[in-house]
């Protein structure tokens, strides 16, 4: 199986419809919410400094998230990052490394998009120690830093480029 990271403006039509069907698990949603609410935020009012990705498993979405930059950065962020947000793993193609695929891409395609960033920065909840776990194998850094978020306490890492 091949997999690899495409920019959503990069998706053809069929791609764009199976991007919209991807469903995480019910439990998943309070970190990650639904396809939906990600598209919203790419598509609604589009700017530059929203970008969205779709992980392509021989040529089929089984993932997407999205990634930020000024002037939609979030005010934790250092303004010399990109931040990732919304990432979705479809229900049906987890267990499968398509997590670790995204996270692995993802270096590429955001230097690509912004050659300018010198880092990548996300938040994830304190409680959602799988995600920290896979974070912290492929290299993100704990900032030390805690925050209260919408639903708990959130913690930030970051990835040197």
């Amino acid at each position: 199986m091949t997999a690899q990271l495409v920019a959503y403006e990069h998706l053809t039509a069929v791609q764009c419809l199976q991007v919209e069907a991807i469903e995480v698990l019910p439990h998943q949603l309070r970190f990650a919410g639904d396809i939906h609410g990600a598209l919203h935020m790419l598509l609604s009012r589009p700017c530059p400094g929203v970008k969205g990705f779709a992980l392509l498993a021989d040529d089929v979405p089984v993932a997407f998230l999205l990634l930020k930059r000024p002037p939609a950065l979030p005010a934790w962020a250092d303004e010399h990052s990109a931040t990732l947000h919304a990432l979705q793993v479809d229900h049906r193609a987890q267990g499968k490394g398509h997590g670790k695929a995204c996270l692995r891409a993802l270096p590429a395609v955001a230097q690509a998009a912004w050659p300018e960033i010198r880092g990548l920065e996300l938040s994830v909840d304190a409680s959602n120690e799988s995600a920290i776990g896979l974070y912290t194998r492929l290299g993100w850094v704990d900032s030390g830093e805690a925050y209260k978020g919408l639903v708990g306490y959130e913690r930030r890492m970051g990835l040197v480029l």
